[in-house]
């Protein structure tokens, strides 16, 4: 199997990975130590691999990491800014919507870009959204409120509101 370079934004950060032909981003990515991203079902189903590609959530077990050539990749871990947790993962500790955690890194990927494209989401299209990502913990209402919360604090509304 041939290997290759590939060249791509990871975190804000120009990076390298080395990647054969049939290696998938998440592989790549896990290999270069994005322990964030989970190997649930490979096959697109769980979203336990979703990482924002692009301005995009995407599931890392269905690209080739070749195909993330000059990309622009983000992970949990590079929400993080100054130690301090994104709003998300904050609202998501803060509303117990972590039961065993395996899914929790693709849900707040997911939330994310929701926010990304709808800053105040409605609990149908919060639900829409997540239509992608398996849970088998929490029953998704202690997620839906820390994307409510989530939604109320980056938008700098007060916590009662919705």
């Amino acid at each position: 199997m041939r290997e290759r370079k590939i060249q791509l934004t990871l975190n804000s950060r120009p990076v390298f990975l080395v990647a054969g032909d049939n290696t998938t981003l998440l592989n790549a990515l896990r290999e270069h130590g994005i322990t964030s991203l989970k190997r649930g079902c490979e096959e697109g189903e769980c979203g336990a691999c979703t990482v924002i590609m692009n301005g995009l959530p995407e599931k890392s077990c269905l690209i080739l990491a070749a195909e993330a050539e000059g990309a622009d990749i983000l992970t949990v871990e590079g929400l993080i800014k100054d130690g301090r947790l994104h709003p998300i993962q904050q609202s998501f500790i803060d509303e117990g919507a972590i039961q065993c955690g395996y899914c929790t890194p693709g849900m707040i990927m997911t939330t994310y870009a929701l926010l990304l494209k709808n800053p105040s989401p409605i609990e149908e299209e919060i639900k829409e959204a997540l239509s992608g990502n398996l849970c088998r913990c929490t029953g998704y209402l202690s997620i839906v409120r820390a994307i409510k919360k989530s939604a109320r604090i980056m938008a700098g509304r007060s916590e009662g509101g919705e």
